[in-house]
């Protein structure tokens, strides 16, 4: 997968001035003439309202960055006073005397209200969508509901080798085995009072009850019996005696059977049953962070325009497939005959959050009374809210939230200083649109040390309003590496998800959302499996998350969302929870001890590190600064094709930092694998007609250049993250001015 299209460049001349703002004039547009209409809310007051929310806020986000690098300075100090794994109380105490550490807070209870039942109650995959390509955006929100049959016959989830290998050609012992699995499923989650699902030749519904028949030992024999716990049977579609599809529930999630017997697979079922459709991404966040390349103000009004339409329920895309074009629309809600015989509506879409931007980044679709760039997160908490009220209002309420409230993602923060800010934002745009105070809801990225570290505290910051904690390990990876830079020699990335630091912070998330009764109420979610192509690996390993007591994951693709939703099936995360809720706390100890190699690396350990970090860094910030590409498929050095965006970039380009920094690569040895793998890049992407080679007739690229910044001067970035320099050398090659 990957997702394409920046929307050009910026048209940095094409400006309006608004309550003293100076605006990009499409942005103006799609304000005052898309969005405001029908809102009551007038554009003067909206512009003067945000031009506020600008001259308030920004001294204090300017300080709070502040923060981040004076802490990060006295770190760095710090451990270059006292190289290698520091004294565990010492360093503690060093913490808590800079103000990394906070005080915890008492026991306390978080108060959010009105939070809709995907995000309070139900646990199920989500998804991480880039938000500028509508596409990819109709095909997740459409993913509540997926095919079983198609997740297990299209994916290595069943072995393709043998008689089941796929081929070019239906292979006929393949799909049976599909069947197979897909009754294993139904005996495993809605099991029959007697009997199996295998052997079922009718399903029907009587006196609201359903009824299966089963073949007996010899043909002319049978039986009938009915679901070993009757409430699981939810309703129906058709004739009660015939049922076209068949409603079931575990877990609190949906499986539908379709039953048709002309079809090419109901028709050789015994009971006709054509496909198994499981309720499957329960949950997605629309991103505008990590997995876009949104640099230029063309590519910010995509965005907003794309949400705004996600969440009317209006967004459309043409679609060009196997020679046909159609046009791709988000899913009607899904209606049945309830088993009590009164009408049931099921929603057919995926409850969307959007993710905004962090703290950190500005934008030039805005400037302000001083001709600055605005801080991107404070345009985005603004201009995403506005497009959100068709759904809160109007002949199009409760399209996304049929509670009424905003799911607004917020990534990056570090410590519960910048979450504070973040809710003050929010409470600031509320007011500026007329809402209720608590309207938008937030979630807490656990992607950051000092986040981690103090979470309940970044909590309780945001008590009145925090629907969703996750721990994101790979920006978390990338932060860790940064924040202990001059510690000594982190061990290779393929080393250090398996520490013990990092299953103390899975841990210690879980605890704190627990802890300050997110049951029932909120989200805490686990993060993404980075190979799409790995459906069977996923299904060994992802089954661990429910188990952690976390009610969510992130799925990398519809299909997989499917297939992760049967270890949901499978766990029961209420009753998890109901065992782990009161465990001793997590200690904070495991969590601060640096991922640093004890022993040298060997030489062929290092080459290889290199190579693959190279190669991967290569793969992904080609096709993001030439082609505007956030998040692509990239195979790393053995071939296996992994999702990259700027969490996984940071992890390498923050590795390699570090090897330079400690001495074990020198930036010979950068230079000489960026040139031997830049023509590996160019090969696997030979079949794009639009790429353009890393280095040209003309010397290296501005994308080659990107990827060796990104390693050589990664040591002095802000806390490690990619998009300054991502952000100016796209600006390049656009051809747009540096940021101001």
């Amino acid at each position: 997968m990957t997702t394409a299209q920046s929307a050009g460049a910026p048209g940095s001349d094409d400006r309006v001035e608004r309550a003293g703002l100076d605006v990009y004039a499409p942005l103006a547009a799609f304000v005052e003439d898309e969005a405001l209409p029908g809102t009551g809310i007038d554009a003067d007051a909206f512009w003067g309202g945000l031009a506020s929310i600008i001259a308030d806020l920004t001294p204090e986000n300017r300080r709070l960055l502040g923060v981040r690098d004076e802490l990060q300075a006295a770190i760095d100090q710090y451990h270059k006073d006292q190289p290698g794994l520091p004294d565990p109380a010492k360093y503690t105490e060093f913490l808590r005397e800079i103000g990394y550490l906070v005080e915890e807070p008492a026991d306390f209870t978080i108060t959010t209200t009105k939070v809709d039942t995907e995000v309070a109650d139900v646990a199920g995959p989500q998804l991480v969508v880039p938000l500028l390509n509508a596409r990819f955006a109709i095909n997740a929100a459409n993913a509540r509901w997926g095919s079983l049959y198609d997740a297990l016959y299209g994916t290595d989830a069943i072995a393709d080798e043998g008689e089941l290998a796929r081929g070019t050609e239906f292979n006929t012992a393949r799909a049976a085995e599909v069947v197979r699995r897909g009754r294993e499923i139904l005996d495993q989650s809605v099991p029959l009072e007697s009997g199996s699902h295998a052997d079922a030749t009718a399903y029907r519904v009587e006196d609201g009850a359903l009824r299966v028949d089963i073949a007996g030992a010899d043909s002319a024999a049978g039986t009938t019996t009915g679901l070993a716990d009757p409430s699981a049977f939810v309703g129906y579609t058709g004739d009660a005696a015939a049922p076209a599809t068949v409603l079931l529930v575990h877990n609190k999630l949906h499986l539908e059977l379709v039953v048709d017997h002309s079809g090419a697979i109901g028709s050789t079922d015994s009971a006709g049953v054509q496909d198994i459709v499981v309720e499957s991404a329960i949950s997605t966040i629309m991103d505008l962070e990590d997995s876009v390349a949104a640099v230029v103000p063309a590519d910010k009004v995509l965005g907003y325009r794309n949400w705004r339409e996600l969440v009317s329920g209006t967004l459309t895309e043409e679609v060009t497939k196997n020679g046909r074009t159609f046009t791709r629309s988000l899913n009607p809600d899904r209606e049945y005959t309830g088993a009590d015989g009164t009408p049931l509506v099921l929603p057919g879409r995926s409850l969307l959050w959007i993710r905004n931007v962090g703290h950190l980044m500005r934008t030039d679709a805005v400037k302000d009374a001083e001709g600055q760039d605005v801080f991107e997160g404070i345009l985005d908490a603004a201009i995403t809210a506005l497009g959100t009220l068709p759904d809160l209002s109007g002949e199009r309420a409760g399209t996304n939230s049929r509670e009424g409230s905003i799911y607004v993602v917020k990534p990056k923060m570090h410590g519960p200083a910048e979450v504070a800010f973040a809710a003050e934002l929010f409470s600031r745009v509320e007011a500026l649109l007329g809402l209720e105070h608590g309207t938008i809801k937030m979630g807490i990225m656990d992607e950051e040390r000092r986040t981690t570290v103090n979470l309940r505290a970044a909590i309780a910051e945001a008590a009145d309003r925090v629907a969703f904690i996750n721990t994101g390990f790979l920006d978390r990876t990338g932060d860790e590496i940064h924040t202990s830079l001059h510690a000594g020699v982190v061990l290779p990335k393929g080393q250090i998800k398996g520490l013990e630091l990092m299953a103390a912070y899975e841990t210690a998330n879980v605890d704190a959302g627990l802890r300050a009764g997110f049951s029932g109420k909120a989200q805490i979610g686990k993060g993404m499996w980075a190979a799409p192509d790995l459906m069977a690996d996923m299904l060994e390993q992802k089954g661990a998350h429910p188990r952690t007591g976390a009610n969510t994951a992130w799925v990398p693709s519809p299909t997989a969302a499917t297939l992760h939703a049967l270890h949901y099936l499978e766990v029961d995360v209420d009753a998890v929870r109901a065992e782990i809720t009161g465990r001793e706390p997590q200690s904070v100890d495991p969590i601060l001890v640096p991922p640093l190699t004890d022993q040298d690396l060997s030489d062929d350990d290092v080459r290889s590190s290199l190579d693959d970090n190279v190669q991967s860094i290569l793969g992904y910030v080609v096709r993001w600064i030439d082609q505007g590409v956030g998040c692509s498929k990239v195979p790393d050095i053995n071939g296996i094709a992994l999702m990259e965006d700027r969490a996984t970039l940071r992890i390498s380009s923050q590795l390699l930092a570090n090897w330079l920094h400690h001495g074990v690569i020198t930036v010979a040895d950068v230079d000489d694998a960026l040139q031997r793998l830049a023509p590996v890049v160019d090969e696997q992407n030979a079949g794009d007609p639009n790429y353009e080679a890393l280095i040209g007739e003309d010397g290296p690229g501005v994308a080659f250049r990107a990827a060796r910044a990104l390693i050589v001067e990664g040591a002095d970035q802000p806390n490690g993250y990619t998009e300054p320099i991502l952000h100016r050398m796209r600006r390049e090659k656009l051809g747009a001015p540096p940021q101001v």
